[in-house]
């Protein structure tokens, strides 16, 4: 195995765990606060993945971005990875790559935000958390659109069931309501 089709495997792998690490993390937090998921509310378990997987997601993460940028066949400059929309590709690829970008972007000021978040007005805090829903959104795309690997039935299948779960949680949210913080 050649290391450029080695860190091109480990990219793949790393951002498809860091994807599912988000859908989770994510999924798990629009369940705590869904007024119809009461019960959930203080289930410890279920809080306790939310914030594992909140801080899963970033090793997976940065892995996936290193590897890119190691696989000389990628041709990824570390400018692609943070600002958004810059990589030499074709259009769909650049649109892409900007997704995953501007997502990572959101993401790490999400990240950010909540680890100082005792130090934040909590309305503040609370916008800025609800952009993960955007970030994922975003997220979802760039593995659409740029993901090798979306053509597996199985990883198409969990994106696709991972997105729909997204949607249903956010439109019982939407008709039952919020539960208070």
């Amino acid at each position: 195995m050649t290391s450029d089709l080695f860190f091109w495997v480990l990219s793949r792998v790393a951002g498809l765990t860091c994807f599912v690490a988000l859908a989770i993390a994510i999924l798990s937090g629009i369940a705590l606060r869904t007024a119809v998921f009461d019960w959930l509310a203080n289930n410890r378990s279920l809080k306790a993945t939310h914030e594992f997987t909140s801080i899963l997601w970033v090793p997976l993460g940065l892995l996936h971005l290193i590897a890119l940028l190691l696989d000389h066949t990628a041709r990824i400059s570390l400018t692609d990875l943070v600002v958004p929309f810059t990589a030499s590709y074709d259009d769909l690829g650049r649109l892409a790559i900007g997704l995953g970008a501007l997502s990572f972007d959101l993401l790490a000021v999400i990240a950010i935000t909540s680890w100082v978040r005792s130090r934040l007005n909590q309305q503040l805090w609370r916008y800025i958390h609800r952009l993960s829903y955007g970030a994922f959104a975003l997220l979802f795309l760039h593995a659409v659109l740029g993901g090798t690997d979306f053509s597996a039935p199985l990883v198409s299948a969990i994106a696709w069931a991972a997105a729909a779960m997204l949607a249903v949680l956010a439109v019982a949210r939407a008709f039952w309501g919020r539960l208070p913080a």
